[in-house]
């Protein structure tokens, strides 16, 4: 196996134990369809923005709790 391929299945692997079962059976693939709305409690740094108003941008989502 060479160096590349060693890394590439190492880093599967690691990604794959640090998912919870069934992690990637708990909702299919939304591609091709729209985005849900983002809803919550509070929005950090602005007022809260719709799916409309993001349209076209590139967005990051950042979830975080306290525990």
């Amino acid at each position: 196996m060479t160096p590349g391929r060693l890394a590439a299945a190492t880093l599967a692997l690691l990604i794959g134990l640090a998912l919870p079962p069934g992690a990637g059976a708990q909702r299919g693939a939304r591609v091709g369809l729209p985005a849900p709305e983002i809803t919550g409690a509070s929005w950090i740094n602005s007022e809260p923005l719709s799916r409309e108003k993001l349209r076209g941008r590139v967005i990051f989502v950042e979830f975080w709790t306290y525990g």
